[in-house]
């Protein structure tokens, strides 16, 4: 299969249309778990409907379209809409604050507003009169009388009288180069900055994507990522090109039912929700004790002989095989169930993945390949492939897209997947490109003799010790994670003498603990600083010590409540806000070294 130079996204959405129009496109679930499913050629019609009516409201081409709502259906619907026509589509984190989604909309110059419910108009109408350029807001669901308001309906019935050739006149207006979509950056370290994607972007990625993976007729895609983070859009529009149905989670609240009721082949996620499975498994299964405990140690290590000689392309002895048949069967066939039965491989990226969790999915027949993206190379620049992989590395580059090491060890890319430039910031944009074009990332790594790309650290949070050691902190933080007591991990002690943390507790499995152990306490907080529970994640920190360098090793560690969204110490996108947590916690870091 060769590149096609698409003239935009909607050209490639009608070639997929034309091949697999009656073939199901989209499902999602209501919640009684009932499932709605549409095929590709109503998914166009609806499409084309979205397209008109954004035209009878007056949306122009270049304009800008927000979207502030969890991943779902519509998103997507409106998404695709927009793009038709040549607007940009604009998402915003159905987690962020009133005056964070202020930012976004006037920054971005938006014009209109599609809000998921009254929860999300909520925050519209407390900054109404600061986002004056907003015409109209659009509700997912639910309904509002104000004539600023309208309901999704009535949107789609504003365009009926529009003709379709007043809609093919704009598709067709559209090039690659002009704006698909703006996403913000997170905004770990500052302000969140607006990347600009171009049709061109995208329609290059959704092929790299393609090529560089197995997609069968058939097979099924699971999202739940936030579609406001450019991981979730880019699966979404690689589903796009691949004609696969996509199933949307109906929340973070109902995942687990909701894998049972898609069943996908795939899917996409962070770290963090692999490390979630991760430990609840182990607590469960460490909770039962006995025969059952033996059993599983017994399935993983057997799992683990089969693992290995995958990764090394080595065949598997029959007796080998026999007893894999039995692991499966008596032990890992419920991970399996738990996801819905049918998963042959996952992709994640966003973060680094601890390897030893990588291991221990592909030792249970789950293949979790880590790949590597940014906002600022649509998401997308390697990936372990499917018949090729190993753990602890991001695989080779996507097809068609460059990769080097520059002089001080950063990985730099170039490709068509490359952002045009950040919205409205000329001099970030300058600063992000090396003077013959290449794209910064700002991560450390390195490249070995097969062209697979090894991150080892981001160059901002390298830590530099007094004794003049540099510390790349994301590999200590995911090994400590596979703690079942401890939740979230961050290393500090740039320009000190030795490494320390701030942790935070899994609760739920402390909580057990401290019964199991007559460890007195009244609430949650109570645990945070009872100097059995310090003793406990000391020893947690101490057992995963023995596998690291002594001066990589953690020697004090405080015990903070948990890093949250709402307290502005974690990303939607489950990423650590470093610099706030140390800045918050500056006291009691400083009592470490004290």
């Amino acid at each position: 299969m060769q590149f096609k130079d698409y003239a935009n996204f909607h050209q490639m959405l009608c070639e997929t249309v034309d091949r697999h129009g009656e073939s199901p496109a989209y499902r999602w679930f209501d919640e009684n778990g009932e499932a709605t499913s549409v095929t590709w050629q109503e998914f166009y019609d609806q499409v084309k409907s979205v397209s008109k009516s954004l035209i009878a409201l007056g949306v122009g081409h270049g304009d800008k379209v927000n979207i502030l709502s969890y991943t779902c259906y519509k998103w997507v619907l409106t998404d695709l809409g927009n793009m038709s026509v040549g607007a940009g589509t604009v998402g915003i984190y159905q987690s962020n604050l009133p005056q964070d989604c202020k930012y976004i909309i006037n920054h971005s110059d938006a014009v209109l507003v599609f809000a998921e419910n009254q929860e999300q108009l909520d925050k519209l109408l407390e900054i109404r009169n600061e986002i004056p350029e907003v015409r109209k807001v659009i509700l997912f669901n639910g309904e509002y009388d104000d004539d600023w308001v309208i309901t999704y309906d009535e949107f789609l019935g504003l365009g009926d009288d529009i003709e379709d050739a007043a809609f093919e006149k704009r598709t067709q207006m559209v090039t690659p180069g002009d704006t698909a979509g703006l996403v913000y950056t997170s905004g770990t370290t500052g302000v969140p900055k607006g990347v600009v994607l171009t049709h061109d972007n995208l329609t290059f990625t959704c092929q790299s994507v393609h090529l560089s993976g197995v997609f069968n007729d058939g097979e099924e895609m699971f999202v739940f990522l936030p579609l406001a983070h450019v991981f979730a859009r880019t699966c979404c529009y690689t589903g796009v090109r691949t004609g696969n149905r996509t199933s949307f989670a109906r929340g973070i609240d109902t995942l687990l039912e909701d894998f049972g009721l898609a069943a996908p082949h795939w899917f996409v996620s962070v770290p963090r929700v692999f490390e979630k499975i991760h430990t609840k498994i182990i607590s469960g299964v460490e909770a039962k004790g006995g025969i059952a405990l033996k059993l599983f140690h017994w399935a993983c290590e057997v799992g683990g002989e089969v693992s290995e000689r995958k990764v090394a392309k080595k065949n598997i002895p029959l007796s080998l095989g026999l007893k894999y048949l039995v692991a499966r069967k008596l032990i890992f066939s419920k991970i399996h169930k738990a996801l819905g039965g049918n998963v042959k491989w996952c992709i994640s990226g966003a973060a680094p993945l601890n390897p030893d969790i990588a291991r221990f999915f592909h030792a249970a027949g789950l293949l979790i390949l880590e790949g590597i993206g940014m906002t600022e190379n649509t998401s997308f620049s390697n990936v372990n492939r499917q018949d090729s992989y190993d753990f602890g590395v991001v695989g080779p580059p996507g097809v068609g897209i460059e990769h080097k090491i520059a002089e001080d060890g950063e990985v730099l890319f170039k490709g068509r997947n490359v952002m045009k430039e950040y919205y409205k910031m000329p001099e970030e944009t300058a600063e992000t490109f090396t003077e013959d074009g290449w794209l910064r990332t700002g991560d450390l790594g390195s490249i070995d003799e097969n062209n697979v790309l090894k991150i080892t650290g981001r160059k901002k949070e390298l830590i530099i010790t007094a004794g003049g050691k540099n510390i790349a902190p994301s590999r200590i933080e995911g090994m400590m994670v596979t703690s079942k007591y401890i939740n979230q991990f961050c290393v500090v002690g740039d320009q000190r003498k030795f490494l320390s943390a701030v942790a935070t507790l899994d609760q739920e499995n402390v909580t057990a603990y401290a019964v199991e152990n007559n460890i007195p306490f009244d609430d949650d907080e109570d645990l945070l600083s009872h100097p059995d529970i310090q003793a406990l994640i000391d020893a947690e920190v101490a057992e995963r010590n023995k596998e690291l360098a002594s001066f990589e090793t953690i020697k004090k560690v405080a015990i903070v409540p948990e890093f949250t969204i709402e307290n502005n110490m974690m990303t939607p996108t489950f990423k650590l806000k470093k610099n706030v947590i140390m800045e918050n916690y500056e006291e009691k870091i400083d009592t470490l070294y004290g």
